[in-house]
């Protein structure tokens, strides 16, 4: 038999494995409480880089127009259409060279820049002097936004210059006729509201609403006088497809009103497609960042559309 170790003796074993039972859940508990803690710092990690990341992705919105005044020789006629790069310090060579592999990826017929290709008028100089080649079929045509401008009309007329020997024809209240086949199509571009002087009506009057007309201009601000504009016989809806830029779709969620990017501009042109007096209008989100180099979803985007005979 065992020999007898007093009457007190099982009490105390028992207050002893208490104190282990009672340090091993303190140690569970502190174990639960560090993953708790480093999962919340991931978090917050993740929220903090994830925007900055985001400024990286370039998506692209491809579409499909059908419409009644394209001639039968365009149908199926890509026009690629890129807006707000703003080349510079948060838009390297590299994010440049990368952009028009993605163009030329698309096999364009026409492509259409939408302004503020730099973060300032010495870099949108810049801009198109490092320009890579083009491939569009037809051509490739430019506006202009407020970042573009230099002070004097000397300067803008450097940067008009310098987007002619990249191969980019530029539209400053100007039209231009593309040949496709037998048939004609025409690129209508309107200088910018901010800084530029915009003449919606000289440049409609140029034009007829019975044939098919792509409208770019660099700020939607200007549609609601587009609208009111008359062709050369007098008639409204004059444009067919409206291309635009400069809100960069408020380029931040939940912030882009502190940002500033939609201020001034009704809010169904903020972002994205709509149809209004029969024309489609395209108001991207841009390709690089202004203000912060962030993005929060509001992923950047070019645009691939694809004209179809109705």
């Amino acid at each position: 038999m065992p020999p007898y170790q007093g009457k007190h003796s099982s009490a105390q074993s028992w207050a002893i494995a208490s104190s282990a039972s009672g340090r091993g859940r303190h140690q569970v508990k502190n174990r639960r409480r560090r993953r708790w803690i480093i999962v919340l710092l991931v978090l917050i990690l993740l929220i903090v880089i994830y925007p900055f990341a985001e400024a990286r992705f370039l998506t692209t919105d491809k579409r499909m127009m059908k419409a009644d005044d394209l001639p039968t020789d365009a149908n199926h006629l890509h026009v690629v259409f890129v807006s707000d790069i703003h080349y510079g310090f948060w838009f390297s060579d590299g994010n440049l060279n990368n952009l028009v592999n993605s163009i030329n990826g698309l096999k364009p017929d026409i492509v259409i820049f939408g302004g503020d290709y730099g973060a300032n008028h010495s870099s949108a100089l810049q801009f198109f002097r490092k320009l890579p080649k083009i491939h569009a079929r037809y051509a490739v045509y430019g506006v202009l936004g407020e970042t573009d401008r230099g002070e004097t009309d000397y300067e803008t007329e450097n940067l008009t210059d310098a987007m002619r020997n990249a191969g980019v024809i530029p539209l400053v209240n100007d039209v231009a006729t593309v040949r496709v086949g037998a048939s004609s199509i025409w690129v209508a571009g309107v200088d910018d509201s901010t800084l530029g002087s915009p003449n919606v009506r000289s440049v409609a009057s140029r034009v007829s609403s019975q044939d098919f007309v792509i409208l770019a201009s660099h700020n939607p601000s200007i549609i609601p006088d587009a609208h009111l504009a008359t062709d050369s016989s007098g008639r409204i809806g004059w444009f067919d497809l409206g291309l635009f830029g400069h809100t960069h779709g408020g380029q931040m969620m939940f912030f882009s009103d502190l940002l500033g990017f939609t201020e001034d501009i009704p809010a169904r042109y903020h972002s994205g497609w709509l149809t209004e007096n029969r024309a489609d209008l395209c108001i991207s989100r841009g390709v690089g960042t202004s203000v912060v180099p962030a993005r929060l979803f509001c992923p950047a985007q070019i645009h691939l559309i694809e004209l179809t005979v109705n």
